[in-house]
């Protein structure tokens, strides 16, 4: 039970971000990198008290790994977080939740892995749901569209961190793999925003608690959940788990900020959701 209940928690902590980002002005990529630099600095102590030793066991394939998962993190949240600045926190957040089926295009395109009859009919359904919702967006503004497009490309960059990162999260323990990738990011991002000349201080008080909120809540707080929960539960439910972050961002998405939600956005979410839940369910019973 208490697995359960912490799943649900996570859920919702990670439901989280998108109202954040939401919430502050600062560039796109000003939140990114302080949500995964602050993410670290409350990381290093654990880190240096138990897991600095695995460092010493990551050879240059290894390093070549993190810093290519840790580039397309950074440019993920980059992405992500510039397309809540046109589209809505509904339209956003489905759309980068299809990251399963991102892999499972990957795997079949790259690696031509074989894929089932219900597979293909969970992916249609998913990919079905995206081109309604875009549609409708389109129909709303040309600016929701181009919104809709950046968080598609953030979910295409999400999915490569997690297939390139597979390597080395079967090496190392989740904190290292975690610490690494997430310093590498904040490295990148800071040069990203060096480069484009962003202010790295000049922000409100509001700014900085929603920085560390995101890296607190949905960052650390959320997915440490998921993890510490897999202990009793198996993956399959965590996925699922993790589908439950729309619903909830949409739903505190129209709490704070007023935000309503489009028949379009509605239909296209429903059956992205089913799509991806059927996905997840058919991997689970093949493993079975």
């Amino acid at each position: 039970m208490k697995a359960y209940i912490a799943l649900i928690i996570g859920a919702l902590s990670i439901s989280t971000s998108a109202i954040f980002v939401k919430f502050t002005d600062a560039p796109s990529a000003v939140i990114a990198f302080y949500r995964l630099f602050f993410a670290v600095v409350f990381m290093t102590p654990l880190f240096i008290v138990k897991h600095i030793r695995e460092t010493k066991q990551m050879n240059k394939k290894d390093w070549a790994f993190a810093v290519l998962s840790g580039t397309l993190l950074a440019f993920h949240f980059i992405l992500w977080f510039e397309s809540l600045r046109y589209t809505s926190v509904a339209s956003s957040v489905v759309l980068v939740t299809l990251q399963p089926i991102f892999a499972f295009v990957g795997g079949f395109f790259f690696f031509k892995e074989k894929i089932t009859k219900s597979e293909w009919i969970s992916a249609l359904l998913a990919i079905l749901g995206s081109v309604i919702i875009s549609w409708g967006d389109f129909r709303v503004s040309g600016e929701a569209l181009y919104g809709d497009i950046l968080a598609l490309i953030a979910c295409a960059m999400v999915t490569g961190y997690w297939l390139v990162g597979q390597h080395l999260r079967k090496q190392f323990s989740l904190i290292t793999y975690t610490y690494i990738v997430y310093g590498i990011a904040s490295i990148v991002l800071s040069g990203y925003v060096a480069l484009f000349r962003y202010s790295f201080f000049s922000y409100d008080v509001n700014d900085w608690i929603n920085f560390i909120l995101l890296a607190v809540i949905p960052t650390l707080f959320g997915h440490s959940l998921f993890n510490w929960a897999m202990k009793w539960v198996n993956a399959a439910m965590v996925s699922m788990a993790i589908l439950f972050e729309p619903i909830g961002a949409i739903i505190l998405a129209y709490i704070w900020l007023d935000e309503n939600v489009y028949l379009s956005q509605a239909i296209g979410s429903f059956f992205i959701i089913v799509g991806i839940g059927a996905y997840m369910f058919g991997k689970h019973v093949k493993r079975i």
